[in-house]
């Protein structure tokens, strides 16, 4: 009797373990789904924006559904500014500067993991210490810098910092070599390969899901990016599509049926890119944190 009453009362206990973790499972899966729906409210209002007619804009009352879908505010708004010119020096700028990232953080994040140099330490906390450095406090020198050799209103100020490596993409890059283990480095150097050659043949072929996280973070940030080609950028024709989208805005107001879908437009790239690589955006996100 003792034992029937005993086994009842572990399956009650199992069944009531259970029940809490399934709801707390529910919860987790309702706050995230609430919160994605909260992050994706913005872009799904400037999709509806693009999406109607300049009178329904200006109309009192809010509702996402336009009352009637007028695509060719793409076609006017991709247009009125010249979008396969500032396109392709977009492309440009980000696939060049893209490589420019991964290439040198990669470098350097080498050494800072597995080459032995005396001070290695000092110099990666150095290192780290410059992103505390705010971009306003070196921009004024870097033009007068870029002005003096005559890279002004060229393309050059905005692809050629890439390839000196970035503080927190060399941290990223070094946190996951540190997961490689040290048996392929030692086995690469008893075959007599170089410090380069273990680099490159060793290292970057296991290393696909941080440079692809790497990558993504390169490509959003240069894609986006305003500041620099505000900057740097005086002709029309070596505009950007970030610098292109103040086209729709003058002394007489915006036009914000047109800056809605451009921005829609130049918004799809970012997220095709996010969602084919986000297997290994994840991946090397977490790895990069096991060992410090």
């Amino acid at each position: 009797m003792d034992v029937a009453v005993k086994v009842l009362a572990e399956n009650e206990r199992r069944r009531g373990a259970t029940g809490r973790r399934a709801a707390a499972t529910w919860l987790t899966y309702i706050l995230l789904v609430a919160g994605a729906a909260l992050f994706a409210l913005p872009f799904l209002w400037m999709v509806s924006i693009s999406l109607r007619a300049p009178a329904e804009v200006a109309a009192p009352g809010l509702h996402l559904i336009p009352s009637k879908i007028v695509w060719c505010n793409y076609t006017r708004a991709l247009t009125i500014m010249p979008f396969h010119l500032y396109l392709l020096n977009t492309l440009k700028v980000t696939l060049l500067a893209v490589v420019g990232t991964a290439l040198s953080s990669s470098i350097a994040a080498f050494a800072f993991a597995r080459l032995r140099a005396p001070g290695r330490e000092t110099l990666f906390i150095v290192m780290l210490a410059t992103i505390m450095l705010p971009a306003e406090v070196t921009m004024i020198p870097r033009f007068v810098i870029f002005r003096s050799i005559g890279w002004y209103d060229t393309l050059l100020p905005l692809i050629v910092p890439a390839f000196f490596g970035s503080a927190f993409y060399i941290f990223l890059i070094r946190q996951f070599f540190l997961t490689i283990p040290s048996d392929l480095e030692d086995a690469a150097k008893i075959d007599g390969c170089s410090p380069f050659r273990i680099y490159w043949q060793v290292f970057m072929p296991l290393s696909k899901p941080v440079l692809v996280t790497v990558a993504v973070f390169a490509f959003v940030a240069y894609w986006n990016d305003f500041m620099t080609p505000l900057i740097y950028l005086n002709s029309v024709e070596k505009r950007t599509l970030a610098l292109g989208l103040a086209t729709f805005q003058d002394v007489w107001g915006v036009d914000i049926v047109s800056l809605m879908a451009a921005s829609t437009a130049v918004l799809i790239p970012v997220l095709v890119i996010f969602f084919l690589a986000q297997r290994y955006f994840v991946q090397g996100v977490v790895m990069s944190g096991i060992k410090a």
